[in-house]
C-alpha cells in the first residue's frame, strides 16, 4: 500500500500562497475544462438550515494529471457570531492510476479560498479593461479581500471601496488592505455610489437577493459575481445579465443551476436554450473575451471541481518539492 502525505492548513499556508503562478495554475485548468475530456460531475450539495450551513462536494478527473481531487467544503455562515471562520473543509487527492489516496489535505478551506480568489483573477484578466484602476468589492469577509488581492495582480487597481452591510466591517477591510497592498482604500456607504465609481466590481457574499441593480452598470464595467453558489443564493438583479454584452460562465451547465444565470432564465431575462462560451473557451483561445473598453462583461463563477484538482495536485507538488508534511503508511 502507497503512503499518504498528510498537509495541515499551517504547511499549505507556508507552501501555497496567491499569487501569479497559483493564477497560471487555475488559468490552465479551466483551458484543460475547454479542451474537453474532463469528468467533472454535478456538485453534490447538502444544506442544513437550523445553523445557517452548507456543505459541497467537488471534484473532477482532468486527462493529462495522474491524480485527481474530492473536496469537501463548507460554509456556516454564523460561525463569525461565535468567533469562527464561516469557510471550513478539506480535500483528498487520490491517484488517477490506481484509486489509492496519495494525500490528505487539512486545508479548513484554505485552498478553496485561494483557487475562487484566482479564478476571479482569471476573469479579470481577460474580461476586465485594461487599464481598470478602481474597484468595488461587495463585502467583507476573507474572500472579499482575497479577491482584491488576485484583481490587483493582474489590473493596476489604485483605488478600491468595500461595501458590507455592517459598516463597520468594511471599515475593518479597508484599513487592512491598504496597509497590506499600499492602495487607497475606504468604506462605502451607498453601494450604488461605490458601484458607480468602479471600473471593476467584485460580489462575495452569500446574499439571497439581490444587491447589484443593472440600471448602475455603465460602460466599461466588468464585474466578477463569485456568492451565488447555490440555487437560493443571488446578488445581481437578473436584469444585469441582460444589460452586459459579455455574459460568461465559469461552467455553463453549473451556472444555470446555481449561479446568477439561473435567476435570469427563472425571470424570463435569459432564453434557457441561450448556450454561451465559459471561461475556459476565451482563456484557450476559443472565443473571444473583451473586444471593446466600453463593453459591460459579467462573469458568473460557482466553482469548478477541476479548480480543486488543480489547486490540490499543486500543492502536492509543492510539498514534495520542499518537504512538508507528514507521511503515514496506509
Amino acid at each position: 500500500m502507497p503512503g499518504i502525505r498528510i498537509l495541515t492548513e499551517t504547511d499549505l499556508r507556508e507552501i501555497v500562497k496567491l499569487d501569479m503562478e497559483v493564477v497560471a495554475c487555475v488559468e490552465r485548468a479551466f483551458s484543460l475544462l475547454a479542451a474537453g475530456g474532463v469528468e467533472m460531475p454535478p456538485i453534490m450539495s447538502m444544506l442544513i438550515p437550523p445553523f445557517h450551513g452548507e456543505v459541497d462536494v467537488k471534484t473532477a478527473f482532468v486527462p493529462g494529471i495522474d491524480s485527481y481531487a474530492i473536496k469537501m467544503a463548507s460554509g456556516f455562515f454564523d460561525n463569525p457570531k461565535q468567533g469562527l471562520p464561516s469557510a471550513s473543509g478539506l480535500m483528498v487527492l487520490f491517484s488517477a492510476r490506481s484509486g489509492f489516496v496519495e494525500a490528505v489535505l487539512l486545508d479548513n478551506g484554505y485552498l478553496t479560498d485561494i483557487r475562487t480568489a484566482a479564478a476571479g483573477a482569471v476573469a479579470a484578466k481577460h474580461l476586465a479593461p485594461e487599464t481598470a484602476a478602481t474597484a468595488c468589492i461587495v463585502g467583507a469577509g476573507a474572500q472579499a479581500k482575497l479577491q482584491l488581492q488576485a484583481l490587483c495582480l493582474v489590473r493596476p487597481i489604485e483605488k478600491v471601496s468595500f461595501w458590507a452591510r455592517d459598516i463597520l466591517k468594511a471599515q475593518a477591510a479597508a484599513e487592512e488592505v491598504a496597509d497590506v497592498l499600499g492602495i487607497q482604500a475606504s468604506a462605502a456607504s451607498q453601494l450604488e455610489q461605490g458601484v458607480r465609481e468602479a471600473d471593476v466590481i467584485v460580489t462575495t457574499t452569500p446574499s439571497t437577493e439581490p444587491l447589484l441593480r443593472a440600471d448602475w452598470l455603465r460602460a466599461g464595467h466588468h464585474v466578477t459575481a463569485m456568492g451565488s453558489d447555490q440555487e437560493h443564493k443571488l446578488e445581481l438583479e437578473p436584469a444585469c445579465l441582460a444589460a452586459a454584452d459579455l455574459y460568461v460562465p465559469d461552467r455553463q451547465s453549473q451556472t444555470e443551476i446555481l449561479g446568477e444565470l439561473h435567476h435570469a432564465i427563472s425571470a424570463g431575462i435569459v432564453p434557457a436554450s441561450r448556450q454561451f462560451d465559459e471561461l475556459g473557451d476565451i482563456v484557450a483561445g476559443k472565443a473571444r473575451g473583451r473586444s471593446d473598453a466600453k463593453q459591460i462583461t459579467i462573469c458568473d463563477l460557482t466553482g469548478t471541481g477541476i479548480q480543486d484538482t488543480a489547486i490540490a495536485t499543486f500543492a502536492r507538488e509543492r510539498a514534495d518539492a520542499s518537504g512538508f508534511g507528514t507521511d503515514i503508511n496506509a
